[in-house]
Formats: C-alpha cells, structure tokens, sequence
C-alpha cells in the first residue's frame, strides 16, 4: 500500500466484520502476528498485518522518516488506500505508541485500541531499543565492515523477549534477523533505532482517547517500567487492564491464544454497529 515515502507490505486475513489493524513493535515485522492475526480472522473479522516502513517487507527509502510520528502518518495513508475507514488497533511495543499517537490525531480512524506491552509517555524507546543503541559501539567497527551482521546486536533483544527460552529457538531468532542481513541491514537497523524518540508519545492527551481501549502487559517483560501499565489505564478512560503472569514482551510468541481470547472481548463490547 503507497504510505508517503514508500509503500507497507500489508498481509490480509479474513472478510467482513470488524477491521483488526495490527502494528508490530521493534526488530519484529507482521510475521509477529501470523498466528494472531487468522484467528481474528476466523472469527469472523478482517485482520491486517502491517509492516511498518523500515521493516519486514516495506520499503527502506533512504532519507526515510522512521519516527513513531511519522509511521502512525503512514498507517493513516495506508488504511486510506485500503479503503478502511475505521478499524481496532492493536501495537505491540513500540507499535502500541503509534497506535497511541494515530488515536489522537485521528480519531476518526480508531474505533477500539488495544496496547500490548506498549510504550507510553516519557517510558519510550524501551531497553531492548537502548540496548541496540549501546551495542552500536562496542560492535561499530565489525557492523560497518559486515562480518556479524545484526546478530550480535539483535539476538539477545530477541531472546530476553520472551520469558520461556524454548518459544525463541534459533531458528525463529534467525527469521526475524533475516531483514538485517549485510551491512546495509545493520546500518538501517540502526537508523529506525535511532529515530524512535520520547517527544513523540510523551506529549500525547491520552485523556482525549474515548474509544474502548484494553492494556495487555506480560508480567515478565523486562523492557519498560512495570508501574507503567497502571498509568495507560488511568489515563484511558474507561479502559481495562489485562496481566500475563510468566509471559515476556512478545506476548503473540508466548501468548497467542489468551492474547486472541483478549482481542474478541474487545470487539464484543464495541457497541457501533458493523459496516
């Protein structure tokens, strides 16, 4: 789909009923979803599995603007060509901040959001950001000449991502550090990484939000404060909060089922009716 700069790779699932928007967090792609998004499908709605620009299929324009910002931008071009005027969005991580920021500025466009270990206010980027951001030095010498790779900077972000070791085997680190092989998929790793700032959700009204909202938090998440999923609830109003005992921060690796359980609820008590 054409989204300013480039275009997203999209994957569809399902017709009718509700549209699910789904916004993947960062080092991840819509392949984050594939077990999520068809049994929201299944369920009788339409899933959309966005790869933001930058990431997984999308495009990677070189002068790009990857800022939390400038992507909900692109995911409000995006629904325009896909004809969907209004959908339930649902952002993992950093994903949840572009939910977050789209909501606000385009209200018209949310009709129910969903915030899945999602960063907030001044909480933004998270520690796996931070801990790629710091990683740069001590491998700058062996990424600029290519010989490792985005692995040594990616794969314990990975790994420490989810709280049961086997959900994260290699093989699965592998495919989501396919998009950064070669030292031009390391140095974009670590230009989406250095675009994602605090300015861009922490001065969000998140009191502005009056959509019915659900804030999922995987209790052994290890990347943001866990005070911080009390304060998105209390600052949208009407929301419910949901924790996951002994799940990390990719909680549709650890969690699908309960994850899914979670997302129809949200659809059930969304009063409008379906177009």
């Amino acid at each position: 789909m054409p989204a300013g700069p480039g275009s997203l790779h999209v994957e569809r699932y399902g017709h009718g009923g509700r549209a699910v928007l789904f916004v993947h967090g960062f080092a991840t792609s819509s392949f984050v979803w594939r077990v999520v998004a068809p049994a929201i499908a299944a369920a009788g709605h339409t899933a959309y599995a966005v790869d933001l620009l930058g990431y997984g299929q999308s495009d990677r324009p070189l002068e790009g603007n990857y800022s939390i910002a400038a992507q909900a931008e692109y995911l409000d071009r995006a629904m325009a060509a896909l004809r969907v005027s209004q959908a339930t969005l649902v952002g993992l991580g950093i994903g949840g901040g572009i939910a977050l920021r789209l909501t606000v500025r385009h209200a018209a466009r949310v009709e129910a959001l969903a915030l899945v270990n999602s960063v907030a206010f001044a909480e933004c980027p998270g520690r796996d950001v931070r801990a790629v951001q710091l990683g740069t030095a001590r491998f700058a010498l062996r990424v600029a000449h290519g010989v490792l790779g985005a692995a040594p900077l990616l794969r314990r972000v990975l790994e420490e991502s989810v709280a049961q070791p086997d959900l994260m085997p290699a093989r699965l680190v592998a495919r989501y550090l396919a998009p950064y092989v070669g030292p031009e998929g390391v140095g974009h790793l670590l230009t989406i990484a250095r675009a994602l700032r605090a300015d861009d959700v922490e001065a969000l009204d998140l009191s502005t939000i009056r959509v019915p909202s659900v804030v999922v938090w995987g209790e052994a998440q290890s990347w943001l404060d866990s005070g911080l999923p009390e304060r998105v609830q209390s600052a949208l109003s009407g929301s419910t909060l949901v924790r996951m005992p002994g799940v990390g921060a990719l909680v549709p690796e650890e969690a699908p089922d309960a994850l899914v359980h979670v997302l129809l609820e949200l659809l059930d008590r969304q009063r409008a009716p379906v177009a």
